[in-house]
């Protein structure tokens, strides 16, 4: 597979400015263990509809039991499709403590969900219809991202529904990406914000 050759400014954004890095990390990794326990219960998706894999996952974050027992996520409230500037995120986190104290109303993770197959495609699709939607700046004056950012930190699931090498697809991606766990989690760092990119494969679960 020839590689997809985008150049993205991952230099200048370095570390969050903040502690809601970590919290952002551990977030992630425990919303994969609601992943993992799905294929254990034998979940299947479908191929071709990433809304609707990114609903079968929901339905385990919003499980009371589940989220107290396994992904340990209590006070996160997740939501799904919430209009955000000019577009429509996939999923809305807001920690429910968080916003009792400080009553912030911006103060919200995303999480952008893209499937991935090994092709090209679906490669270029989740830089351009993922990754600049939260670092590509839009209107006359060219100050406002797509998706906002108010920890410096979102978040991006690709969703694997084909069986190929992660690791390597992830690299014909582009080589922007940082290995924090191989074929797990990654990051990467941009002008603007730091993403953290969450590889759930679902490639023997499909329907």
């Amino acid at each position: 597979m020839e590689e997809i050759g985008y150049e993205l400014d991952a230099s200048s954004y370095g570390e969050a400015p903040n502690q809601y890095e970590a919290i952002f990390k551990d977030l992630m990794l425990n919303i994969y263990s609601c992943y993992e326990y799905s294929l254990a219960n034998r979940v299947l998706v479908p191929n071709n509809n990433e809304n609707r894999i990114r609903d079968i996952l929901l339905e385990y974050l919003k499980n009371k039991n589940i989220r107290s027992e396994i992904c340990i996520i209590s006070g996160y409230i997740f939501e799904k499709e919430v209009d955000e500037n000019i577009g429509r995120v996939d999923i809305k986190i807001r920690d429910a403590n968080e916003f009792i104290i400080h009553e912030e109303h911006d103060a919200y993770y995303i999480i952008e969900c893209k499937r991935l197959d090994g092709t090209n495609g679906l490669n270029i699709a989740y830089v351009s219809d993922g990754i600049e939607r939260f670092t590509t700046n839009y209107g006359s004056a060219r100050d406002q991202a797509y998706y906002s950012s108010y920890y410096g930190i979102n978040g991006m699931i690709g969703f694997i529904v084909n069986d190929i090498n992660i690791h390597d697809n992830m690299a014909q991606i582009g080589h922007f990406f940082n290995e924090i766990e191989r074929d797990k989690l990654y990051d990467s760092n941009h002008t603007n914000l730091k993403l953290y990119h969450l590889m759930m494969d679902f490639s023997h679960n499909l329907a």
